[in-house]
């Protein structure tokens, strides 16, 4: 099978705040189109820390035709890679990154009003989105509701301070701060659903005319949010998002189903298409997923966060049954057209049949 990863040289690494820099990766002439991207997608980054690999999913915050690939990585409590890019990360390392996925991008056509609502790291992607819709839709116009805990944790505050300078007319930002004290109260505390309904009855957003709304940041933002944002009015497909993580009350990975827990007794045989090459490998029950069969087969399939969150895993049924245990990422179009994430896929069938080159 064709490498997935490829080795990009670290070009520069820019602190951002006390938590967060952004790294820009130097991108081979030969690997240009191979890393074109598409404003909001991500990259898959893979290193060894302390003799273990590690990897992690990073939104791309550079926008189309910028000289570097940037990705912009927070440390987070716990988080080895996270941790290990702002503590040990030097200028000249190489780092095995993956090329850009993702389906948390800007609009086709060209005028919208979008609203960009970002909590924390969330802004990344936003950044990249807010750059490119800015400089190549001159009628299109951006809100942007960015929610930190303090001035000194806002990311890219330079840069956002920059495109609203140059943009006074088309791009308007609010900043949201539940550590600090702003001198309008409504800006003080964390994004919620209240706040957001609050800000679109003063006229602050108009949710109504947006063609699009875009969330990305914890998951429990993102559904209260959307919920909100959907008591306001604002149709389901109109709402795009990403999340870090699960929201606080999301429902536990569900156990195997009694068919999975059968053909996991059984035994199955799983075949996966891969870059046009077809491999085969079983699953015992001891493998919580196909993902855990591949790795005990010594098999490398695309992966990232092997939560259900990154989509990196997508790939469709051609033969066979399955379930997931959670689904956080894939839409419901997709799942009735036979799309599963390997991380999450239970085998229902005695045969599987994954192909990851379907779109």
């Amino acid at each position: 099978m064709a490498p997935r990863f490829h080795d990009l040289k670290v070009a520069a690494i820019a602190r951002e705040t006390p938590e967060a820099v952004a790294v820009a990766f130097e991108i081979p002439d030969a690997l240009r189109e191979t890393f074109a991207f598409r404003p909001g997608q991500y990259l898959t980054l893979a290193t060894d820390i302390d003799g273990k690999e590690a990897r992690r999913s990073y939104s791309i915050c550079s926008a189309p035709g910028e000289p570097t690939l940037r990705v912009g990585v927070k440390r987070v409590a716990d988080g080895r890679f996270s941790s290990f890019v702002n503590e040990r990360l030097s200028v000249g390392d190489t780092i095995r990154v993956m090329p850009p996925e993702g389906r948390f991008t800007s609009l086709a056509g060209e005028r919208h009003d979008y609203v960009l609502i970002a909590a924390g790291s969330g802004i990344t992607p936003m950044l990249s989105i807010a750059k490119t819709v800015l400089s190549h839709e001159p009628d299109s116009t951006i809100t942007l509701i960015y929610g930190n805990r303090s001035t000194d944790t806002i990311m890219f505050r330079e840069e956002l301070e920059d495109l609203k300078d140059r943009h006074m007319r088309r791009f308007s930002v609010v900043h949201l701060l539940s550590r600090e004290a702003q001198d309008v109260e409504l800006f003080n505390g964390r994004i919620d659903g209240a706040r957001i309904t609050e800000l679109a009855n003063r006229g602050l957003i108009d949710v109504a005319a947006a063609d699009g709304i875009f969330l990305c940041g914890p998951g429990e933002m993102i559904d209260e949010v959307s919920t909100a944002l959907k008591a306001l009015g604002v149709e389901g497909d109109r709402i795009r998002f990403e999340r870090f993580t699960p929201s606080g009350d999301a429902p536990a990975p569900r156990s195997r189903s009694a068919r999975a827990q059968k053909a996991a007794e059984a035994g199955v045989e799983i075949e996966v298409v891969l870059d046009g090459v077809r491999r085969a490998f079983p699953m015992a029950e001891t493998d919580a997923t196909v993902l855990d069969a591949a790795h005990r087969a010594g098999l490398e399939i695309p992966y990232s966060c092997a939560g259900g969150m990154c989509c990196t895993c997508r790939c469709r049924v051609a033969e066979g049954e399955a379930e997931m245990a959670v689904n956080y990422s894939l839409q419901p179009w997709e799942i009735e057209a036979g799309f599963t994430l390997a991380c999450q896929t239970r085998p229902t069938s005695k045969r599987l049949v994954l192909d990851f080159d379907a779109s």
